[in-house]
C-alpha cells in the first residue's frame, strides 16, 4: 500500500511539473511573424482620409489616421468636436453621428494608435523584454500627447470631447492635463471604474506574457468579438459595419502592434475615477440600458461624482450608443448642447 501511495505521489508531483512547464513553454510557441498587409494606412485610405506624421525622439514618426469636417485653413481660436472611439475600435464607430456633430460646428475624428489606420508601432521593450529609451506610444501619457499634437495642427483652440468607452478615459484625462483647451465632455458608456488586472512591470515584460497577449490580440483583432458584444442587438450590425471594424486587418504588424499595446495596459492603472471631483466642465454622459462592458450602475456613479454632469440612458442600446441608437443619442446631445448654452 505504501508503495501504491508513493507511486502515486510521484505521478502527482510529475503531473504538477508538466504543467508548470507547459505554461512556462507553450506561449513561446506562439507565431511571432507580424501579420502581412500594407505598410501604411495611406496606401489603402479613403479619399476623405487625412494624416499627420508626429516626430518621435529616436524613433520613426507616428502617422495618425483623421478625419475632419468643417475645418477652415488657419483660423484659429475656435471650438470643435473631437471625437474619440473606444478599445478596439475606430473612426468608423462614428459614422452614424458624425454629420450631427458637423451640423454643430468642425468635427474631427481619428484612430488612436494602433487601432484603425494610424500607424502600428512596436516598441523596442516590447520586442525584446528590456528596458528601452525609445517613448512607448501605448502609455497614458502619449496617448495625450497625440491627443493634444492634432489639435495643435488642426489649430483648435477647445474642444468639445466626444468619448466613447476608452475614449471616454481620455477625454477626462485630457480635461485634466489641459482644462483651459476642453470646453465640455460627452461620453458614451465611458470607462471609468476599471476591474481589469494590474501586473507589476516584470511579470508584464516576461517573453511569456508578451505572447499571451499577442494571442489575445490576435483574437480581439481578428474576428472583432467585441463589436457584437457591444450591441444589445447583434443584428442591427450590417455587413459594411463588420468590414469596417476591421480595417486595421489591411495593414502590416497590426498584431504586434495590438500586443504591445495590450501588454502595456497590463502595467497601466486607470484611476481616473479618484479625479472625478476635479473635472469641472460641462458633462453629458449617455449609456445603453443593455451595456454589459460598463454597467449603468457604473456610468450612474461617474455622474453623481462629477461636479457638472447629466446622465441619460438610451433604453434597448448595449455600449455603442452612437452605433446603435444615433437618434436618441442626437436628441440627447442637443437638448443638452441647448439646456448648457454650447449652442
Amino acid at each position: 500500500m505504501r508503495i501504491l501511495l508513493r507511486l502515486l505521489l510521484w505521478l502527482l508531483l510529475l503531473l504538477v511539473l508538466l504543467v508548470l512547464l507547459g505554461l512556462g513553454v507553450a506561449p513561446l510557441l506562439i507565431d511571432l511573424n507580424p501579420a502581412p498587409g500594407a505598410p501604411s494606412g495611406q496606401s489603402v485610405a479613403a479619399p476623405e482620409s487625412r494624416f499627420l506624421a508626429l516626430a518621435q525622439t529616436g524613433a520613426d514618426d507616428l502617422t495618425l489616421h483623421y478625419t475632419a469636417e468643417g475645418l477652415v485653413a488657419d483660423e484659429g481660436d475656435r471650438t470643435a468636436f473631437v471625437l474619440l472611439h473606444g478599445f478596439t475600435f475606430n473612426v468608423f464607430t462614428w459614422d452614424r453621428l458624425f454629420g450631427t456633430f458637423a451640423g454643430y460646428g468642425p468635427v474631427v475624428a481619428y484612430d488612436q494608435v494602433p487601432y484603425g489606420l494610424s500607424a502600428k508601432p512596436v516598441p523596442p521593450a516590447a520586442r525584446s523584454g528590456a528596458a528601452a529609451t525609445v517613448p512607448d506610444p501605448y502609455t497614458k501619457a502619449a496617448a495625450l500627447e497625440h491627443l493634444f499634437a492634432l489639435l495643435d495642427h488642426l489649430s483648435i483652440e477647445r474642444a468639445i470631447l466626444v468619448g466613447n468607452s476608452s475614449g471616454g478615459t481620455l477625454a477626462l484625462e485630457a480635461a485634466r492635463a489641459q482644462p483651459d483647451r476642453v470646453a465640455a465632455l460627452i461620453l458614451l458608456g465611458p470607462w471609468v471604474h476599471s476591474k481589469r488586472p494590474n501586473l507589476p512591470g516584470w511579470l508584464a515584460r516576461l517573453p511569456q506574457m508578451q505572447r499571451v497577449t499577442l494571442l489575445l490580440a490576435r483574437h480581439l483583432g481578428g474576428s472583432s468579438p467585441l463589436l457584437d458584444y457591444s450591441y444589445a442587438d447583434p443584428s442591427r450590425i450590417d455587413e459594411r459595419r463588420r468590414q469596417v471594424s476591421g480595417v486595421h486587418r489591411l495593414m502590416a504588424n497590426w498584431d504586434l502592434a495590438w500586443g504591445a499595446l495590450l501588454n502595456r495596459s497590463l502595467t497601466d492603472p486607470v484611476d481616473i475615477a479618484q479625479h472625478l471631483g476635479k473635472v469641472t466642465q460641462p458633462v453629458l454622459i449617455v449609456t445603453g440600458a443593455a451595456d454589459q462592458i460598463v454597467p449603468v450602475a457604473d456610468s450612474t456613479s461617474t455622474a453623481r461624482a462629477l461636479p457638472n454632469a447629466q446622465l441619460v440612458v438610451v433604453p434597448g442600446c448595449g455600449h455603442l450608443p452612437q452605433e446603435e441608437c444615433p437618434e436618441a443619442v442626437a436628441t440627447a446631445i442637443d437638448n443638452w448642447l441647448r439646456d448648457a448654452g454650447l449652442h
